[in-house]
């Protein structure tokens, strides 16, 4: 019996390799810019000096009479009344001395009760405790106020992106191949 021949077929694979490296991000953003400018707060105050005014015109009126005007504007004013009640004491007794023939009513007691002399009207002014005037003026101080002001201005910067490309390799690290081996054949007859 005789064997059929038989052909070897070796294979040997194609082998492929394969290296991939990530890319990467790189992101950078700078600190915002702060600028701040303030105005302070201003307060102003404006005061004025209290007056103090005094008026002694009374007082001095009553210690020396005043001016010139002022005691002859009295004496002129106290002449008038005492006149005046010199006249109305001279008819109550013309009154009296009409009526003689009531009794009491005789010469010498109407003519005799008038032997004091009369008080000079007064030349000064009249005393009190109240004859001195103080006052005092006072005005409310003079406010002004400006409040504070703040201005703030931000610069944002932009972020700074980056981008590293990753590597991808591909290559054949071994062909593939087909190997036929026929068969010895022997040829001997």
């Amino acid at each position: 019996m005789k064997t059929l021949p038989i052909v070897q077929i070796r294979t040997t694979p194609t082998v492929l390799n394969f290296e991939a490296k990530l890319g990467e991000y790189s992101i950078r953003q700078p600190k915002a810019e702060l600028q701040m400018q303030t105005k302070p707060a201003q307060l102003t105050v404006e005061s004025y000096p209290i007056e103090l005014s005094i008026d002694q015109s009374r007082a001095f009126s009553a210690y020396t009479g005043g001016s010139m005007a002022e005691m002859n504007g009295r004496i002129y004013s106290g002449i008038q009344q005492l006149f005046l009640q010199n006249l109305a004491e001279r008819v109550e007794q013309g009154n009296q001395l009409a009526a003689i023939h009531k009794p009491g009513n005789t010469v010498v007691n109407i003519v005799g009760s008038d032997w004091q002399a009369r008080p000079f009207p007064e030349s000064r002014g009249p005393a009190s405790s109240d004859n001195v005037d103080v006052r005092f003026t006072t005005r409310q101080p003079d406010l002004h106020y400006e409040p504070a002001v703040s201005e703030l201005n931000v610069i944002v910067n932009k972020p700074e992106i980056e981008y590293h490309r990753g590597i991808f390799d591909a290559y054949v690290k071994q062909y593939g191949s087909i190997q036929y081996t026929p068969p010895a054949i022997d040829i001997g007859l």
